[in-house]
């Protein structure tokens, strides 16, 4: 039997004269003339509890403080109308207390609960206040409706859930592993995985057809804001479907998604953009199509000029010069085009060149270098007017587009030039690999993902094959990727070697797997979704450590439980490992 008849939350003015038991939190108590107020607090919202003096537990609701565990009876009246409290649900009525008990007492909190200026390390350390807070309440809840959403979505589609090991083997899929040792193998160790990968493909090769998995993952890697050391993905395999086809079904997963959970409209179809189209327009591969400003390739019109920070990378084959136009940015300060220039070194870039155009016409240091002819080009292909002002990049390719590219969405941000609130967007055309300084390879996605040419073909252009991947980007975050994968061995075979991994480790590694595709493997793609990094997009959240109740920090340290920590030597000796820690310096 339950010990309430009513959430706080829950009451309205229709239940007015109704006797009510409520369970909560304090969340406020206040003293008005002799009357306790309390404001109570549950996970449904807020109600105001009035005490009046002659109420026999008067005494004892002297006593109560913020965060006490409270049981509270007593009848619904209305407020005054001089006294309805506009910013709560439940601000046209109020409960006169008959009775109250106190299931529990709380020490003083090290913070309000609720309160804007708690700082994050303090907020992770007592996690469990933290989330009583209604911000992280109302994120929690939506999370929760985010993954009923897919599973539904996904049940409807007739793909089974089925769940894959934690404890697995090391295969390089970008990142570090974390590792498990084995108390009854001494010296060898699992793996946690940094994904489902080769299981969702034997379940492919299983005939199941079609798969699915909410599961966690883990990679050992330096952190950002949206990256954790554990993460949650739903995870998607199918058979006999072609990447179009995939692709139709996440997306509408994805549009059912957002317009069942926070009422947005995606639209009927997402835009595709292919991924050289990508990083020469906008610089990175996860373009965030709510921002106007392109970047313009210059290199043409810059090999001429009498400047060599142009000059040269322009006539470089391995080198760019873009040009970056930001409407209404001439009224940019020197001090933020400062600060602009340190931010784009991040990215390698040396320095950040700009023209502004000012009402009496262009103002920069290097129009003296570039002379009018090539100022009025400039101004031209970057369709720019007074008013605006228009920022370099020249250096190596890569460095051009990361700094551009993460500079326009700074920009973007910092001045808000946003043409629209919600921008999905497919990436596709991916190339297979990444040349190397030394000129070896490495997989862009990982080494499973079917190249879009045959064996023989993609021995001899390694270096510029297409994979048949695509990545769904919303608000310039990747929030899924996927691919068709290999279905025969001899493709198989043929990345591997590509990727300089021998015969002996291909078959240490991935031997179960090449096994596996000898045995009838169906064409079959998949595609995984960043659950957490989704909920932070739809919730509006700055972090994915906002909608992960018990998140690491930057450090992947976990500062509720002191995590990650020491162990006795005892379990060490039973576990055959020896730690020997770095020299500190002196």
């Amino acid at each position: 039997m339950s010990m309430r008849t009513d959430y706080c939350g829950e009451l309205r003015k229709e239940n007015i004269g109704q006797s009510v038991e409520i369970c909560g939190w304090t969340n406020r108590r206040r003293d008005h003339g002799g009357v306790i107020f309390l404001d109570m607090r549950d996970k449904r919202g807020i109600v105001q509890v009035v005490i009046n003096p002659d109420n026999n537990d008067f005494a004892l609701a002297e006593t109560i403080r913020n965060e006490f565990v409270l049981k509270i009876t007593g009848e619904v009246i209305a407020r005054a109308d001089n006294l309805i409290n506009p910013k709560l649900d439940t601000g046209e009525i109020e409960i006169v207390a008959n009775k109250i008990e106190i299931l529990n007492t709380s020490k003083p909190v090290p913070f309000q609960i609720d309160a804007v200026d708690t700082s994050e390390e303090v907020r992770l350390k007592y996690r469990y206040l933290d989330l009583r807070t209604n911000v992280m309440q109302q994120r929690m809840r939506l999370r929760s409706k985010v993954t009923h959403f897919m599973r539904e979505f996904m049940d409807n589609n007739d793909f089974l859930d089925i769940e894959t090991p934690f404890l697995t083997k090391a295969t390089p899929e970008g990142a570090r592993d974390y590792l498990v040792p084995s108390r009854t193998y001494p010296g060898e160790f699992f793996a946690l995985p940094q994904s489902p990968q080769l299981f969702k493909q034997l379940l492919m090769m299983s005939g199941f057809e079609r798969y699915y998995q909410i599961v966690k993952c883990f990679r050992d890697e330096d952190l950002r804001a949206d990256r954790q050391p554990e993460f949650t993905q739903l995870d998607v395999e199918t058979s006999f479907m072609s990447e179009g086809e995939i692709m139709s079904m996440m997306e509408e997963m994805t549009r059912g998604l957002f317009k069942e959970v926070i009422e947005v409209d995606l639209g009927d179809k997402f835009p595709t953009i292919t991924y050289n189209d990508a990083m020469s327009t906008y610089g990175v591969d996860r373009p965030d199509m709510r921002i106007p400003m392109k970047l313009v390739c210059v290199n043409e019109i810059m090999k001429g000029v009498d400047f060599n920070v142009f000059s040269g990378p322009a006539s470089a084959d391995d080198s760019r010069v873009a040009a970056l136009k930001i409407p209404g940015g001439a009224s940019i300060s020197r001090k933020d085009i400062d600060k602009y220039t340190k931010y784009v070194s991040i990215y390698g870039a040396k320095g950040l060149a700009y023209i502004k155009l000012n009402e009496e016409g262009p103002a920069s240091p290097i129009l003296k270098f570039l002379g009018d002819d090539v100022t009025n080009q400039i101004i031209e292909m970057t369709d720019a007017k007074t008013g605006d002002i228009i920022f370099f990049g020249a250096d190596k390719i890569k460095i051009v587009n990361e700094a551009l590219g993460n500079l326009r969405e700074q920009i973007a941000k910092d001045l808000d030039l946003y043409t629209c609130k919600w921008a999905p967007i497919w990436v596709i055309d991916f190339p297979m690999f990444d040349q190397n300084e030394d000129g070896s390879l490495s997989a862009i996605h990982h080494p499973f993902t079917a190249p879009s040419v045959d064996a023989k073909t993609l021995e001899a252009t390694a270096a510029t094959a297409l994979s048949r991947a695509y990545d769904l980007v919303i608000n310039g975050s990747e929030v899924g990727g996927g691919s068709i994968r290999i279905h025969q061995v001899e493709m198989q075979q043929t990345v591997l070697k590509l990727l300089g991994i021998s015969d002996e480790e291909a078959k240490d590694k991935f031997g179960f797997l090449l096994d596996a595709l000898e045995y009838g493997c169906p064409p079959h793609g998949g595609m995984a979704f960043g659950l957490d990094r989704l909920v932070m997009i739809m919730t509006g959240s700055d972090s994915i450590r906002d909608v992960i109740a018990f998140p690491k920090t930057q450090t992947a340290a976990c500062l509720l439980t002191s995590a990650p920590a020491a162990v006795p030597n005892k379990v060490l000796r039973e576990l055959s490992v020896k730690v020997s820690l770095p020299e500190k310096d002196s």
